[in-house]
């Protein structure tokens, strides 16, 4: 009987605590307020996996203490906040670029390429021969598509599967050698929609020079480096542990490239649906692709002025090389009678409309930036934690709770804009380089979204390969935590030096 009402038992004692302890509890959180809102921020995205409720709360709690809690005005700033991230021509163009990518992903993905790609290679030719083989080209085929992960997925595990299977090897080690070239590629390669949402998150946060440190980010993000290079590993050389092992045994000896208990791999169901789509040359996926970094170097050596290509405006060549690499797709595939032009743009305006929940979290993230610095949360926690935190410790700190945040909401975008603010801000303060906090940042946003089941990628890799999403998280897991492990050694030593 009791039982029942054990929550009402407990909410009457935490509001008896509430009212004796007042007017301490009131101190501890005056004394807090600069970081309430990126901590709230967090709270709400770990509890309930939700990155727009938990940006939006974090902002609107910001205004509020700025406001001196007056509700009505810290509700309009909290609206206008929103409006004023596009008085800066950097946010606008940083949000057109992730809507313009997914409208030319969109457009390339019904092409009919990927299937032609298929045809092409795999049936007519058959020119890979032995597991090992296949698993390299497998990674090979998600490294080069790295302007997207939803992308990179789709198009690496479809191509790469008839071949696999006929391999044999086991959608457990195939949907972790997709995932692995898919999002940590991305941010290694950020001459694509990831690059421009990077630098938007670092420059909201107060730096200029966002392009610069991305750049200098990417040889430190060490998770991301290892699970590509990891991915490639294990894949040669066919060296598995833990129950990857189990998979690929049982592939090769029952030829079962599924677990018997959860056997959805055999349906096909995801080759069937792309074979009923058209099926055209392989260049209608890769001749836009190329296009795309071969404009953004030329534009970034333009804008660079002859300073070199570092030096170079990275958002502005970003967008010259979707929209270009666009008008180039549509030219193409008008001339080859695969779509006419109405049809295209409505492609392109469908993938654009999958690609606002991205831009939304774009638009909360500059809001939330730039409300955490007006309440200088990262001079509020140096002041509180100088004494008490070495400053070289840092990076790894901010790797591992980038990790959890990352791996329970299932998504790296915005576990990336819920952390940054808090981050970066207090890392600079300690005179740790932007780039190691950023590179953190990034790859613990990577590693929670490459290892958690309620990720997006995971269940488009596990859709593709044919693989059960839980069957593929067990698998990987292991994988997932070495690389892990071996980055939070790797940040304390970085962090450690840069402070010597």
């Amino acid at each position: 009987m009791l039982l029942r009402y054990k929550y009402y038992f407990i909410a009457t004692f935490l509001l008896i605590i509430a009212f004796v302890f007042h007017q301490s509890l009131t101190n501890f959180l005056v004394d807090i307020q600069p970081i309430v809102p990126p901590i709230l921020a967090i709270i709400i995205a770990l509890a309930y996996k939700n990155v727009f409720i938990a940006l939006f709360t974090g902002c609107f709690s910001g205004y509020l203490i700025l406001s001196d809690f007056n509700v009505i005005k810290s509700t309009d700033a909290t609206f206008m906040s929103f409006i004023n991230v596009f008085e800066d021509n950097d946010n606008t163009i940083v949000i057109l670029l992730v809507l313009l990518l997914g409208g030319l992903i969109h457009l390339i993905q019904k092409s009919g390429g990927i299937n032609g790609f298929v045809e092409s290679l795999v049936k007519k030719r058959a020119i890979i021969k032995t597991k090992r083989g296949a698993n390299i080209f497998t990674w090979a085929i998600g490294v080069v598509v790295f302007t997207s992960g939803t992308l990179s997925n789709l198009i690496t595990g479809t191509i790469a599967r008839p071949l696999s299977d006929a391999m044999k090897v086991s959608h457990e080690k195939l949907a972790f050698l997709v995932h692995s070239t898919s999002t940590p590629v991305c941010v290694l390669i950020p001459l694509s929609g990831w690059g421009a949402y990077m630098i938007g998150i670092i420059e909201a946060q107060g730096l200029s020079n966002g392009t610069e440190v991305l750049l200098a980010s990417i040889p430190l993000n060490f998770y991301a480096i290892l699970a590509v290079t990891g991915a490639l590993f294990f894949g040669a050389s066919n060296k598995d542990f833990g129950l990857m092992r189990k998979a690929e045994i049982r592939a090769n000896t029952k030829n079962q490239l599924d677990d018997p208990r959860h056997n959805i791999g055999n349906n096909n169901n995801v080759i069937e649906e792309n074979e009923d789509e058209k099926q055209t040359s392989w260049l209608n996926v890769f001749a836009p692709l190329l296009l795309i970094i071969i404009i953004i170097i030329v534009a970034l050596y333009v804008t660079g002025e002859g300073q070199g290509i570092l030096n170079g405006d990275g958002m502005k060549s970003i967008l010259w090389g979707i929209v270009v690499s666009t008008f180039f797709a549509m030219i193409i595939y008008k001339v080859q009678k695969i779509f006419r032009v109405r049809e295209m743009i409505n492609l392109i305006f469908k993938g654009c409309g999958e690609m606002i929940s991205v831009a939304a979290i774009l638009m909360f993230a500059f809001s939330m930036g730039h409300v955490v610095n007006q309440l200088e949360a990262g001079a509020f926690l140096i002041s509180k934690l100088e004494h008490i935190l070495m400053p070289g410790l840092l990076p790894a700190i901010v790797f591992i709770i980038s990790c959890v945040i990352s791996f329970a909401t299932g998504t790296s975008m915005g576990a990336m804009a819920v952390i940054m603010p808090l981050a970066l801000p207090m890392g600079m303060e300690l005179g740790i380089s932007p780039s190691l906090l950023s590179a953190a940042v990034f790859g613990g946003c990577i590693f929670g979204d490459h290892l958690s089941p309620i990720s997006d990628t995971t269940v488009l890799s596990c859709a593709t390969t044919g693989c059960d999403v839980m069957d593929h998280v067990r698998t990987q897991m292991p994988y997932g935590l070495l690389f892990g492990a071996i980055s939070v050694v790797l940040f304390l030593i970085t962090g450690l030096l840069s402070k010597v």
